[in-house]
């Protein structure tokens, strides 16, 4: 799968289901959270379960560097730098004020050095190494943060810079700090265990991760912390955990303006508890299952088998997985050509009424005209069927 790409199961729902908390989730009430805006989303299915003020536009501070980590993860699977490679040190990145890497002008860090202090130290100065390197000014690099807030649906964000240093016109949201939280996990997953170390030493200065649910719950994996005075402390924070009934899950919760750092981390720990005590992910289709064969008409085939582009998972309210139901829309006349993965038909899947997500039935293989007699045939056939 191109790294440009969410796993199926996140691609087709992520943006919809991110837009409001689907009614039936809504019915089981999320604890109190002393935050000013926060939301939970199950990564497994791409549902928020629960949120408060998602799209209320704030200062992000360090977890800018979410973004900054994306952009460098990029470069490097394109192979515009290397792991080893040792960018120059500027002036402006030597000087940087706020939390440091503490970068060396005469002795550079490599690559993979930088992407630690950015992780897990935080490094402002690591940040804007690593800016300049992937795109030769920070100023530059910022607009390509902008371009990739864009494609990844990020509709609520603007950066300035790459480490989240104070700017009046660099902002984001809880929703969209969200959305680039599961798409760097389900993008880069050889680089996401950096997000799970808990401290980095480099010139022989130790620094510990911020975030200190990684000591507290074994569950969490990442992912990263910030503050500034305006924004008060921010986490975002990700989990898995294994279900009854087995299945891993993945939660994801972002929480900003909390009062304190031992507050974020509190204040998450009760939305990633809310989330796993309270609600199912309900596999659907596994990856690869089929989902039936379709008429074809006017085709060389007669049928055309369905299918989806990855595993198919709704999350429901604990103990309701047996009442979802799935139903199929399929494409009415379904007539050659046919191209493989062309949408065929719609599936709905639903806990009573409340349609809980919905993916494009696809095609898996392509179907080519029939010839002149088999068109002429179907389509009298076709004229007959009305």
């Amino acid at each position: 799968m191109s790294s440009r790409k969410l796993p199926s199961l996140i691609a087709s729902v992520l943006l919809c289901a991110f837009m409001s908390m689907n009614a039936a989730l809504a019915q089981i009430a999320p604890p109190t959270i002393a935050a000013r805006s926060w939301l939970l989303l199950d990564a497994t299915s791409g549902q928020v379960l629960a949120s408060h003020d998602p799209d209320l536009k704030v200062e992000p501070a360090s977890l800018t560097k979410v973004m900054t980590a994306y952009l460098t993860f990029e470069a490097l699977k394109a192979k515009r730098i290397t792991p080893d490679q040792r960018p120059t040190v500027s002036p402006g990145a030597y000087k940087a004020i706020g939390s440091r890497m503490f970068v060396d002008p005469a002795r550079p860090a490599t690559v993979e050095e930088l992407l630690n202090g950015v992780i897990v130290q935080s490094g402002n100065d690591a940040s804007i190494v690593l800016a300049e390197a992937v795109a030769g000014s920070e100023d530059t690099f910022a607009q390509q943060m902008n371009k990739e807030a864009q494609r990844l649906g990020m509709r609520n964000s603007q950066f300035r810079n790459a480490t989240g240093l104070p700017d009046p016109q660099h902002y984001s949201t809880a929703r969209d700090m969200a959305i680039l939280a599961a798409r760097l996990i389900a993008d880069f997953p050889e680089y996401y265990p950096l997000y799970s170390k808990r401290e980095y030493t480099f010139n022989n200065i130790r620094q510990p991760n911020r975030n200190r649910l990684l000591a507290i719950d074994p569950s969490v994996d990442g992912m990263k912390t910030g503050h500034t005075e305006a924004a008060g402390y921010c986490l975002i924070a990700s989990a898995h955990r294994e279900q009854p009934g087995g299945g891993q899950r993945r939660l994801v919760s972002v929480v900003l303006g909390a009062a304190s750092e031992s507050s974020r981390a509190i204040e998450s720990q009760k939305l990633l508890n809310y989330g796993f005590q309270n609600f199912d992910a309900v596999r659907i289709y596994a990856k690869g299952q089929p989902a039936g064969n379709y008429a074809v008409w006017k085709g060389r085939s007669d049928t055309v088998a369905g299918g989806f582009d990855g595993e198919v998972v709704v999350t429901v309210p604990r103990g309701q997985g047996d009442k979802v139901k799935a139903e199929i829309e399929r494409v009415q006349p379904l007539v050659a050509p046919i191209a493989e993965g062309q949408r065929i038909g719609t599936l709905r899947v639903k806990l009573g009424d409340q349609v809980l997500a919905e993916r494009a039935l696809l095609a898996q293989a392509a179907v080519e005209p029939a010839g002149w007699f088999g068109r002429t045939w179907d389509g009298l056939r076709m004229m007959l069927a009305k």
